[in-house]
């Protein structure tokens, strides 16, 4: 039964190994290949290595600087408030002024009868937002290369 069958198949894949030798050949040598062209290439750009970057006191924040300082964001979902929240009353003292806009359209608007001391935050989704100040927009930084 099944050693007979199982005997058979391995006899007749022989046989064709043996009559395709060009294509069997093909089949070992094109992976060698390539597996040499990556560490080829691999040697040619190495990897870099970063040193450690040392522990440094940055001061402290000048918090007089923030006064009056109003941080608007949109939209007003669950998640925008509680990062909001945190940001405003866990690292500063006071506190941040912060404001809650319906639409981006809003925040615009806001934003241009306060233009010195107001920064408007529009969320995209939960991972990703973008920083408005008066007349132009920050994207937020995300870094791709390793370190």
């Amino acid at each position: 039964g099944v050693w007979r069958q199982t005997r058979a198949l391995l006899f007749k894949n022989c046989l064709i190994k043996c009559r395709t030798k060009k294509s069997s050949v093909q089949e070992v040598l094109f992976p060698l290949f390539f597996l040499f062209w990556l560490i080829l290439m691999s040697m040619m750009h190495p990897h870099r290595r970063y040193d450690e970057v040392p522990n440094t006191d940055l001061g402290t924040l000048d918090i007089s600087q923030l006064v009056d300082f109003v941080v608007g964001y949109t939209p007003p979902t669950p998640m925008a408030r509680a990062i909001m929240k945190k940001v405003a009353f866990d690292n500063f003292e006071d506190g941040l002024i912060t404001e809650e806009y319906l639409s981006e359209e809003e925040l615009q608007e806001a934003s241009a009868l306060r233009t010195s001391n107001f920064v408007g935050v529009v969320f995209k989704d939960s991972m990703s937002y973008q920083l408005r100040f008066h007349d132009s927009i920050a994207m937020s930084s995300v870094y791709t290369e390793s370190r």
